[in-house]
């Protein structure tokens, strides 16, 4: 199976970054890696100063989700119009700084699309927004266990693909088991999943594996 990832990524440099904190992070990578056009999703800890955070010792930072995505299927646009619409963004800091809503951008770009876009859902709301604005800096990978945490919840499709991915950070970084976690939460169809896999660009041994 690492062809079928070495023919989604052959064009690495052409992908961007979105990171955003939602809630608990794990229906966010489930959410977000169902999409067509996203081709990495991991989840960890980030805008906080405490050293090495840990599930179990956040400190200060919020659990968010870090996607890699391909902007020629996927607009960053449509990307925070699915974070908005999928979170309420003006909740009470329960928890802390754990839960609360938040966009990191990685360039200046980014920054503008933000405020363009966070004008245009705040007519829909009818209300400001709150989210919290900041520069991308320093991302923490939450524990393997957090990873694809709904995909996890299924251990035979797990044994199953083991054989196609024998090293398990091949298996978590990969775009099938971004699509599989979507699909497992109930985002997308089987259908969907297909027609998205027809598009990547590998071999047809592989597409029907």
């Amino acid at each position: 199976m690492r062809s079928i990832e070495e023919g989604i990524h052959q064009n690495d440099q052409r992908l961007e970054l979105a990171t955003f904190g939602m809630g608990c992070f794990w229906g966010p990578e489930a959410r977000f890696g169902s999409m067509p056009g996203v081709v990495r999703t991991c989840v960890g800890f980030t805008g906080g100063t405490t050293p090495t955070p840990t599930y179990r010792q956040m400190g200060d930072h919020t659990e968010t989700v870090h996607i890699s995505f391909d902007p020629r299927v996927i607009s960053y646009e449509a990307i925070l119009r699915e974070f908005w619409q999928n979170h309420y963004p003006n909740r009470d800091n329960y928890k802390g700084r754990q839960y609360i809503s938040l966009v990191h951008y990685h360039t200046e770009q980014q920054r503008k699309t933000i405020e363009n876009i966070r004008k245009e859902m705040e007519t829909q709301l009818r209300e400001p927004i709150e989210t919290e604005l900041a520069p991308f800096g320093e991302f923490t990978l939450a524990e393997e266990r957090h990873q694809k945490y709904y995909l996890k919840r299924y251990p035979k499709a797990l044994e199953q693909l083991a054989e196609l991915f024998p090293e398990k950070e091949l298996l978590t970084d990969s775009t099938f088991a971004a699509r599989l976690n979507g699909f497992v939460k109930g985002y997308g169809t089987k259908d969907s999943v297909r027609e998205d896999i027809a598009q990547w660009r590998i071999g047809t041994v592989e597409k029907n594996g």
